[in-house]
């Protein structure tokens, strides 16, 4: 599989996605809560990771 900048998105999104929609189906918390809280919180670790995972790769693929 390559990744390109739109695989990478629909990636990103669906792993949120999925996360944010167990914990809302799972009625952990009231849903207002999640998703002004706990999603937010998601999306900027996983730029933050993705970023940090680029570059690895980029590394990775030049040494």
């Amino acid at each position: 599989m390559e990744f390109n900048e739109v695989t990478t998105a629909v990636a990103f999104v669906a792993v949120i996605a999925i996360g944010v929609g167990g914990m809302i189906a799972s009625d952990m918390m009231v849903t207002e809560t999640i998703l002004m809280m706990v999603a937010p919180s998601m999306v900027v670790f996983g730029a933050i990771m993705l970023a940090l995972g680029v570059k690895f790769g980029e590394y990775r693929a030049t040494n």
